[in-house]
């Protein structure tokens, strides 16, 4: 592909300017102002029909339990926020993990001058993108219909948002829930809370969201307010749309605090105790900049582009929201969180809004790396679910929701056990694993859907998709089996891994849906996508073997066949046919789009493809189109598909680094090609890790050598206990393959469970 091709893709995918712009200076390497790096808005210029990341502007904390957004439309759904819009309804707190799960807990923040509008439609002030600053940390947006600046910078479950009105003028301050919902204040103590009750699917009766506001001054005004309708004799509403409008004689700056709980109004109270105190504006603005930077700081780049630095630090970004933390500090510095399971205030850490069967594959192979302390919390934290529902949730947001197949919770356990994370107890984990993998669940989701048919028959009837989730899903159950000593367990599930093979028909060359009676559905369609594939056909969904890449190839028909027909999938035509979706869906447009044939980048489960050719003998290839993903189809404005839950990101950013987990749930990383020059991480309680690739270059994305501390290592994959014990990864490039004939040997696939 040549250079100006390379252009025009990115001009058709990624449009170089979005609806918004981030103002600050590009920082030097050398200042360790990774936060000037980042962009919040990068994925953000998307629709239901087309996505670039589906992602929202998200000024927050790092992992936060409240998120704040700007809101161009309403909603507890999809799309409210646009960056084409040149007109904003308010600052959102929002906990939207995705357009595709929705809102919950929320409500908005606005500032406002002259006749008092509550309606959202109604209030909007125009913006100037050139005039707006959106940072991780920062938000400021002059809003000139008001001729009013408002600011906001955030904590974990607060905020501080500063107002500067103009001369002479009243100001006003306007908080308004959505849905069921109420609002008080207090004149004595200048307090006023509330609570919305907006929620998403799985969460009990009393799930609320609290809220307490405090402001740096007397207020001369409160009025309170219904669906749109002004009522000034009380001081307590409850209703649908409840809002509360604030003003203020004074010209200079107001300053106003929100603090935010799952839990009550006085913990929300407590979480600003705790996380502002009296802390300044400005105070609370450079400490979330410092807690970014020590975030982000952990992979300090030396080297690349000023748009490969702004990816790679806005893809990081992206890693460091999600999971959100779901607990809170009480008054006598207890961590206690409410359930979105039993609906009950529980002690210890709780963690929600993660899609595991996007996650497992990017997300947490990066946390063992960067984030070991923060990993093992967050498995404890999920075990919440277990212990005080019954079931591991299979996505929590923040309940027990429903979407996409297999318990991919159980390889984020295993890839934690098998690295030595620590921080949750590995046997009470086991038995929520293996509650998975043999008991049909009565809970909406949790468990695996149809499990006695897969214990019974060896597949899902009717189902592909569930059938390899389901077999590599036993496969992470073995891993922890073997890790408590339990031989005969391990080999239980290792054999019940090897499920996939019941599904491959070699007369079509592809993983097929068989009915209960053992026959193949027909008739067979190579490019037909949903009914046994989720979000995907045949071509995307037949290589979800991670577990025996080596079992695979032998079905195939051994290494060759096994080679070609990664190479045909990389070039053939991106044709699909909507099969039972009855419509395009924006997964297949994105692939088409691409030059990369039916390798849809766009959606989750065709990220470990390209690391197939290592585990066949062919690395360079994997190094070729693995560079070729990260230069045409990320920027620092969009991605190539959905970026689920920092998924994408983490993609990008381990492939940076040179290297990918392809079987999470296995301890080691197979080696890629490595972006830049020399990286460097730096983790807490850990020698730092220097990876370096002195000749790279544009041209030069082969490797040619790779040494660790000056000793060659020939193997393609890199254990995860070497790269924790730091040192010197070095990688020397070259603009030639490396050819040679790697055999099938213990060191090239690794990954493997074929005896």
């Amino acid at each position: 592909m040549n250079f100006q091709h390379w252009r025009e893709l990115v001009a058709l995918l990624i449009p170089l300017t979005l609806g918004v712009s981030v103002v600050s200076a590009q920082p030097q390497a050398a200042s360790k102002n990774w936060v000037a790096y980042a962009s919040p808005l990068q994925g953000t210029q998307s629709s239901g029909g087309f996505s670039r990341g589906n992602t929202l502007p998200l000024v927050a904390r790092p992992f936060a339990m409240t998120d704040w957004s700007l809101q161009t439309g309403e909603g507890n759904w999809g799309w409210w926020f646009d960056p084409n819009s040149r007109a904003i309804q308010g600052v959102r707190a929002t906990h939207q993990p995705s357009p595709w799960m929705g809102d919950y807990g929320y409500f908005t923040v606005m500032a406002q001058t002259g006749k008092l509008y509550m309606k959202p439609s109604q209030r909007t002030s125009t913006y100037r993108p050139d005039e707006c600053v959106i940072q991780p940390n920062y938000l400021k947006v002059p809003l000139r219909r008001y001729s009013t600046t408002l600011e906001m910078t955030p904590t974990a479950r607060c905020s501080l948002f500063r107002f500067t009105f103009p001369q002479q003028e009243t100001g006003r301050v306007i908080v308004q829930m959505e849905g069921k919902s109420q609002v008080q204040f207090d004149q004595q103590t200048g307090t006023i809370s509330g609570l919305t009750r907006t929620k998403g699917d799985g969460t009990p009766d009393n799930f609320a969201f609290y809220f307490a506001v405090r402001f740096d001054r007397p207020w001369k005004r409160v009025q309170l307010a219904s669906e749109d309708k002004v009522n000034e004799t009380v001081t307590q509403l409850e209703g649908n749309q409840i809002g509360a409008s604030i003003e203020f004689d004074s010209n200079t700056p107001v300053v106003m605090q929100v603090g935010t709980s799952f839990i009550s109004n006085e913990q929300a109270l407590q979480n600003l105790k705790n996380e502002v105190g009296t802390n300044s504006f400005d105070t609370i603005r450079m400490q979330g900049q410092q807690e970014w930077n020590e975030n982000l700081g952990r992979i300090e780049v030396s080297d690349g582009t000023p748009d490969q630095l702004r990816t790679f630090y806005s893809c990081l970004y992206r890693a460091h929201l999600f999971p959100r933390m779901f607990h809170e500090t009480d008054a006598t510095g207890k961590v206690v969180h409410y359930s979105p399971y039993d609906g009950k205030v529980h002690d210890g850490v709780s963690y929600t809004d993660n899609g595991f069967w996007d996650t497992y594959r990017s997300v947490y192979p990066l946390f063992a790396l960067i984030q070991p302390q923060r990993y093992g919390e967050m498995v404890n934290g999920f075990m919440q679910s277990y212990r005080e529902g019954g079931w591991m949730a299979q996505w929590p947001s923040p309940g027990y929701r429903i979407s996409m197949p297999g318990t991919h919770g159980d390889a984020i356990i295993a890839d934690a056990v098998v690295k030595n994370i620590g921080g949750f107890d590995v046997k009470e984990a086991y038995a929520a694993i293996t509650k998975h993998a043999n008991q049909p669940s009565s809970q909406r989701g949790a468990g695996r859907n149809n499990i006695a048919d897969y214990l019974k028959l060896g597949y899902m009837p009717g189902s592909v998709s569930e059938t390899l989730d389901f077999a590599y899903d036993d496969f992470c159950v073995s891993q922890v089996a073997e890790s408590l000593g339990l031989k005969e367990d391990a080999q239980k599930y290792r054999q019940r891994a090897m499920n996939y093979r019941n599904i491959y028909d070699p007369s079509v060359g592809f993983m097929r849906a068989k009915d209960a009676q053992g026959q193949w559905r027909t008739p067979f369609n190579q490019y037909e996508w949903g009914g046994p594939y989720v979000e995907g056909g045949p071509w995307q969904s037949t290589w979800a073997v991670q577990q025996d890449p080596a079992g695979l190839m032998a079905l195939m028909g051994g290494k060759e066949r096994y080679i070609a027909k990664l190479d045909q999938m990389m070039v053939e035509p991106p044709r699909y046919d909507v099969g039972s979706y009855g419509n395009e869906i924006h997964e297949m447009t994105e692939m088409a789009v691409t030059h990369f044939g039916q390798y849809g980048h766009g959606n989750q489960p065709v990220h470990h493809i390209l690391y197939l050719f290592a585990a066949a003998g062919e690395p360079w290839k994997t190094q070729y189109w693995v560079r070729r993903v990260m230069n045409e189809l990320y920027s620092p404005d969009g991605f190539a598909g959905d970026e689920d839950n920092g998924e994408m990101g983490s993609w990008y950013v381990l492939n940076a680094l040179g290297m990918y987990s392809l079987c999470p749930g296995r301890p080691e990383y197979v080696l890629g090609s490595p972006l830049f020059k020399s990286v460097r991480l730096h983790v807490p309680g850990r020698p730092d890790l220097t990876i370096q690739a002195p000749t790279n270059s544009p041209q030069n994305v082969y490797v040619q050598k790779v040494t660790v501390n000056g000793k060659a290592h020939d193997a393609l994959w890199m254990p995860y206990s070497t790269l924790a014990q730091g040192g010197t990864l070095r990688f020397d490039m070259g603009s030639k393959p490396r050819v040679r004939d790697y055999g099938r040997t213990p060191e090239l696939l690794p990954h493997s469970i074929t005896q």
